[in-house]
Order: C-alpha cells, then structure tokens, then sequence
C-alpha cells in the first residue's frame, strides 16, 4: 500500500476509552478511507485491530499507512471527501484488548522474575486470548500456577498504569505499573487504567516446538 502524506491524528493514544466521535474524510480509494482523526487502533506490536462502524458501514480491517491509518470498509462508502462522518468503536472487543495487553505485560514480568527471561520470541493480543513465547528448555507448565496465582493477587489490588510518551521521543511510548521502574516497557498499544479492571485471568501452558515454550492468558468469566 503507498503510504498516504497526511497524519491521522489518533485519538486512542490519549484516550482508550473513546468510543465514538467525528472525523473529516480526507481521502476515499474505492472502499478504502483516509481520515483527519481516527478512534480505530491499527494491528501494531502484536495488538489485533479495532472492529467499528464509520457512519454505519462495518470496517472490515484498519491497518497502518506510514503516519496514516487507512480504514477498509466492508461497502463503497455513500459520503465523499471533505464530509464529516460518525466513528463507532466495538467497545466489548476493544475493552477486551486492552484487558489482556495488560495482563499480558504483568504475566511477562512475573515469568522474568521467575526465569530470568527478557526477551520474547513471539508475542500476539486478540480478543479471546493473549500469547507470550519463549525460548526454554523445559516445559513451562510447573511455573503457571505460582504466575497465575501471583497475578491475579496483584491485579486484585487495584494498581495503576500509566501509559505515556517518552520524554525524549513522544513516538515511543511507555507502559508502566504505578511508579515501579523496574515494571516499566516500551509499548504503544492501550491499555486499561487500572489492574483491578482485568478482572481474574487464565494462564495455559502450549508447546510450539522443541525449546519453545508459550503461555496463554484468558480471561476468566465471572
């Protein structure tokens, strides 16, 4: 796709919590949209993309176009370039998502703690289930339960996260857990503002391979 010169501004990054709002279109390529200003984050770092509506036309995917986002509709759109137009966020699959990233970096820091390991050889936030993987030895099965009980104590104390823009380099981004330094990573994903909103989670043990190892992590219905 050729990139587009114009920069979606988005709005998700300051507030993950929008669900609806107006943007201008910009540009229209048969079903695809350009707009001023978007509430749909695109599949970036492993985060699936938003589902959503533009002036209730389904958006079939949104995906990343340089500075641009580019909204693929599911029908030619009935409005031209230069119109105003009403963005509808899927807020159950958003919120989900937001949900498990996070959980997902607090699992990842609890399995540091636990092995040692920083780095990921894969890693994935869709709406039913976030996935880390690693590079190990042995089954990962005997740590879960300890990881899952820890996590779901801490995220029942209602912690803060912040997510928030390098001082240095406001493209890059930060997660956070409260002001420990040492529970902090680069992400620009969203994410719920406090623990207590993930709810209780699942974790799962998968084997993808010799030496590969992942963990799944849900979340449980109450």
């Amino acid at each position: 796709m050729a990139e587009f010169n114009v920069s979606t501004e988005k709005l998700f990054i300051e507030d993950p919590y929008l669900k609806e709002t107006d943007a201008k279109v910009v540009k229209i390529e048969e079903n695809k949209v350009w707009l001023d200003k978007t509430i749909f984050y695109a599949f970036s770092g492993g985060q699936a993309s938003d589902s959503g509506s533009i002036n209730d036309i389904i958006l079939t995917d949104v995906q990343k176009d340089g500075e641009s986002i580019v909204h693929i509709l599911s029908d030619a759109p009935d409005f031209k370039e230069g119109d105003v137009v009403h963005l509808k966020l899927d807020w159950e699959k958003r919120y989900s998502l937001m949900k498990l990233h996070s959980a997902a970096h607090i699992v990842y820091f609890l399995f540091k703690d636990k092995t040692g390991i920083t780095e990921l050889i894969g890693s994935n936030i869709s709406v039913d289930k976030a996935r880390l993987d690693y590079s190990y030895p042995e089954s990962i099965k005997p740590l879960l339960e300890d990881i899952e009980r820890e996590a779901n104590a801490l995220i029942e104390k209602g912690i803060e996260i912040k997510s928030y823009p390098d001082e240095e380099n406001p493209k890059k981004r930060w997660w956070q857990l409260d002001s420990l330094e040492e529970w902090k990573m680069p992400c620009g994903g969203t994410h719920v503002k406090n623990t207590k909103e993930i709810g209780k989670i699942m974790l799962k043990r998968k084997n993808i391979g010799s030496g590969k190892e992942r963990v799944e992590i849900a979340l449980k219905l109450l």
